[in-house]
């Protein structure tokens, strides 16, 4: 039997992992929980994507600097570099288009923050090429700059097992404009775009844009930078209704954890139920009476597993981003004191 195949002869689904066969119905594996893959559909549906469209500037006058071979190496270089910063945030490269990435998030996984993972792809993409760079001077003299457009809207979604394009529709086609209106190494980002990742990033308003294939003006952003936190704290100004129980446990559990028992709450829940709205009112509660720390757990990305407590540490000692390592350690020394005598060097962050 081979390991992909996911049918039994007798019926019911055979796990790629332990080899057993489940229910036809089940989703999930019964006897170690793998989940099954999804079958093929080649149904088209409509969905609401956020587009990423790159493109390297001054391409043809790269092919004059160097020889084909040496063109070639760093073409697969930069290619591959750009597939890396999509996929590391998330996202699916559909297609490269000669030296041009064509990249979609929302397709085929939906995530809740599509849009702002792929601002962070367009400014990861950046930053890949500033790095490449070094390399490319060193060993032919060249250097590179590429262009982005990042766009968000509804479009048909294909299957690409069944041979259909992964996106097909107009927020490709403005996603594309807005890479070609954008000067060298800078990233130009939609209105519904913006407004889905305005609490998490700076761009600044350009004028609007007169875009081929478009009878309207477009307005855009140039992006400036991406916050590094997953969500910032929103305050909301309706009451929240019932939930009484639930804020009453949370309550009991910061009042023993003062009378020096230590207390962890866990709040689970499907998506949308509204965990951050509980947690945020708990929190706005004990105002007063607690000062309250936030870390947050990141989805994806590379070094995170310590992500939480970087950003609670962060914020006890007011450290920010923009903070040289002398200063970072001078302010925790305020927080926690000098670090022991006989600790080992390079062990006191």
């Amino acid at each position: 039997m081979e390991s992909g195949q996911t049918q039994s002869s007798e019926g019911g689904r055979v796990c790629p992992m332990c080899g057993e066969v489940s229910a036809e119905s089940f989703k999930f594996c019964g006897f170690c929980g793998t989940a099954f893959p999804e079958a093929p559909s080649a149904t088209e549906v409509r969905k609401a994507v956020t587009i990423v469209f790159c493109d390297l500037v001054g391409s043809t006058s790269l092919g004059e600097a160097v020889d084909s071979e040496a063109l070639r190496e760093i073409m697969a270089t930069y290619l591959e570099e750009m597939r890396q910063g999509i996929e590391e945030h998330g996202g699916t490269v559909e297609k490269f288009l000669g030296d041009g990435v064509l990249a979609v998030f929302g397709v085929p996984r939906v995530h809740e923050d599509d849009a702002l993972r792929a601002v962070r792809a367009a400014i990861a993409l950046k930053q890949r090429v500033a790095a490449l760079n070094s390399d490319l001077e060193e060993r032919w003299g060249v250097r590179l700059a590429n262009r982005t457009g990042v766009n968000t809207g509804e479009l048909v979604a294909g299957e690409a097992v069944a041979g259909h394009g992964l996106v097909i529709g107009d927020p490709v086609n403005v996603a594309a404009r807005l890479e070609q209106a954008a000067p060298t190494n800078e990233i130009l980002i939609g209105e519904r775009t913006f407004e889905l990742v305005r609490d998490q990033v700076e761009a600044e308003k350009v004028e609007p844009l007169a875009l081929k294939g478009k009878a309207d003006l477009v307005q855009a952003y140039r992006l400036l930078s991406v916050s590094e936190g997953e969500a910032m704290v929103r305050h909301h100004h309706l009451p929240m209704i019932g939930r009484r129980e639930e804020l009453g446990m949370l309550r009991g559990a910061f009042e023993s954890a003062g009378s020096g028992h230590a207390r962890l709450a866990t709040v689970v829940g499907h998506a949308g139920m509204g965990k951050s709205r509980l947690t945020e009112e708990f929190a706005q509660s004990v105002e007063g009476e607690a000062r309250v720390l936030r870390g947050r757990c990141l989805p994806y990305g590379r070094g995170i597993t310590f992500w939480p407590l970087v950003e609670i540490i962060r914020e006890a000692a007011s450290i920010e981003e923009s903070d040289p390592p002398a200063v970072g350690l001078a302010k925790l020394a305020e927080v926690v004191g000098d670090p022991p005598s006989s600790a080992p060097a390079g062990a006191w962050p």
